[in-house]
């Protein structure tokens, strides 16, 4: 990215980031280059290009084509201050591999305890048996992390806001703690994509997407990103190469497809979710309405500090109820379908149960949660059928 291109606005980076003229070749998109072979004119080309380095440029399929690089480049270019991106077939897959990046056996990792399920169950699972200890806190800690630290500590994990709880952490307290010690952070990002918190600028080491999400927009693709922060870029690489990472080459281009509208959609991702979160926060069947961008969120005054922005998704807590009910709330409705992930176009509504998943903490609420997921359709056609699902709530709670 030249000089120029930092200074350039978000809006405008997510349409012209990774557009390199050598790999567009005078088209707008970067064709897609899938391959396996690659063909050299002759021995000592051969020899000279496996002693190179094959950061952007051709050497074998698995170390990446343009279609790649140009995703690839076009994500660094979205975290300023950022070294360089690895792409990967899915977020879990993100998150391992920059796991691995930084632990070795002995070591101890901290992981919020609002933390994604695969991302808890790669703590004790994976990382176990290879003599990694993972230990869970209270995501609200911020600066009072530095009491969770031990001497093998090396990194720590974050996920802002927690996926279904929502919990804001206070990410700059907790990498100001970090940086003194020498230890490794790591922030699913996800949720507010480097448009709404530029984590690499905020000093985070990592910056992790599921790019299925918001890149990628449209439900139809398993991507996953890790950004790496100055002088990190290397081990990321190296350990990514070795366990034999690779993203085909017609994801990667509807993931720069999916990039060039991700700042349109996020604005009406966010614009639809306020209102409708606030419609539910003013509805007696509902006790407590999870979005960090309203004041009855943890951590919201952390959001209002660091975030430039909210995306479309959010929890709310029933007013009672139990089991049967919620999934007659769920069952109701016409326009969210029920269903794992988020970020696309479509609005989806799934029933969380937070407690299954928490060690460290335990959140109380007063009825069973709901998650939703807004897409792009009307936000008033929405809120009828959430009304009618209440409706249906009503009913079955007696």
């Amino acid at each position: 990215m030249s000089d120029d291109q930092h200074d350039l606005r978000p809006d405008t980076r997510v349409v012209t980031a990774g557009r390199r003229p050598e790999w567009t070749a005078g088209v707008v998109n970067t064709p897609v280059w899938r391959a396996s072979t690659i063909l050299y004119d002759d021995v000592a080309h051969l020899r000279a290009s496996g002693a190179a380095d094959t950061h952007h440029r051709l050497f074998y399929g698995r170390r990446g084509t343009p279609t790649q690089w140009s995703l690839a480049d076009a994500l660094t270019g979205l975290e300023p201050g950022a070294e360089g991106t690895f792409l990967y077939p899915s977020g879990v897959a993100a998150i391992a591999a920059c796991l691995l990046a930084v632990l070795s056996p002995g070591d101890e990792l901290l992981v919020p305890d609002s933390a994604y399920d695969p991302t808890r169950s790669m703590a004790t699972g994976l990382l176990k048996r290879f003599g990694i200890a993972a230990r869970f806190y209270d995501p609200l800690v911020g600066k009072g992390i530095v009491e969770l630290i031990s001497p093998a500590t090396r990194a720590i994990f974050m996920e802002s806001p927690g996926s279904l709880t929502f919990e804001v952490q206070d990410v700059s307290a907790i990498v100001a703690v970090a940086k003194d010690r020498g230890i490794a952070t790591i922030l699913d990002n996800t949720w507010a994509t480097p448009l709404f918190f530029p984590a690499i600028a905020k000093g985070v080491d990592y910056s992790i997407l599921a790019c299925t999400k918001y890149i990628v927009g449209h439900s139809d693709v398993m991507l996953g990103s890790v950004t790496a922060g100055p002088g990190r870029f290397a081990a990321l690489r190296e350990t990514s190469f070795q366990l034999g990472q690779v993203t085909s080459p017609d994801d990667a281009w509807l993931g720069s497809r999916g990039l060039r509208t991700m700042s349109l959609r996020l604005r009406q991702h966010q614009a639809s979710a306020l209102e409708i979160a606030r419609w539910l926060a003013a509805q007696p069947e509902v006790s407590r309405v999870l979005h960090p961008a309203l004041p009855s969120c943890p951590g919201h005054e952390i959001f209002a500090r660091d975030f430039l922005g909210s995306s479309g998704l959010f929890a709310f807590a029933l007013q009672g109820g139990d089991e049967r009910s919620r999934a007659a709330l769920i069952d109701a409705l016409d326009y969210f379908g029920i269903g794992y992930s988020w970020g696309g176009y479509e609005s989806l509504a799934l029933p969380v149960d937070p407690a299954r998943h928490r060690t460290a903490t335990m959140p109380n609420f007063a009825g069973p949660l709901v998650r939703l997921q807004i897409g792009l359709e009307d936000p008033a056609d929405l809120i009828a059928d959430l009304a009618r699902g209440l409706a249906a709530f009503r009913a079955a709670r007696g």
